[in-house]
């Protein structure tokens, strides 16, 4: 199996690129979902255990991790590839004032913190990463990026609606 993490700042989108890679059948586990237990200055760390256990499974022929906790840099061996997401402070800002699925950003403070945690915590994980992509682009193209950096072959998610699909002008039949 070939494990790939996929890490960088809060607001990179690493959840977004995660959901996608589950969406097209890959094995992909979101640390901010469960993965991860709170210490006492408001921050969190994985559950080294269960982190270790996802990892040691032989179930898929890929496994897609995303996060970013300190105690992350355990478990860099185990990767077999290394992926930072980074986007600019002004575009994290925005993204993290945005959203609805996490809270995390939106308490006085936490936007202080990640701009202090842009400029300390994301050099380390440039110098830890193989590969770094700017999330600015389209989450698509994020994602082909991420399985082509991974050697994953590039699937595309089934069709929700077959039924309402029209078909294309070439396959039209004159009545």
């Amino acid at each position: 199996m070939k494990r790939v993490l996929l890490t960088g700042m809060s607001g990179t989108g690493k959840s977004s690129v995660i959901r996608q890679l589950a969406a097209l059948g890959y094995k992909a586990v979101d640390t901010d979902d469960g993965w991860c237990e709170p210490l006492p200055d408001g921050r969190q760390r994985w559950r080294e255990d269960a982190v270790a256990a996802i990892l040691d499974a032989q179930d898929a022929d890929f496994l897609f991790v995303a996060g970013c906790e300190e105690n992350q840099v355990r478990f860099h061996p185990r990767f077999d590839v290394i992926i930072l997401l980074s986007a600019p402070a002004g575009t994290l800002a925005e993204r993290l004032a945005a959203r609805t699925g996490n809270p995390y950003g939106k308490a006085p403070g936490d936007m202080a913190r990640v701009l202090a945690d842009l400029s300390a915590v994301e050099p380390r994980l440039r110098r830890a990463a193989s590969h770094e992509i700017r999330t600015t682009i389209p989450l698509a193209d994020v994602v082909a990026q991420v399985l082509h950096l991974a050697g994953a072959p590039r699937v595309t998610a089934p069709d929700p609606a077959p039924a309402l699909r029209r078909p294309s002008w070439g396959s039209r039949r004159a009545g």
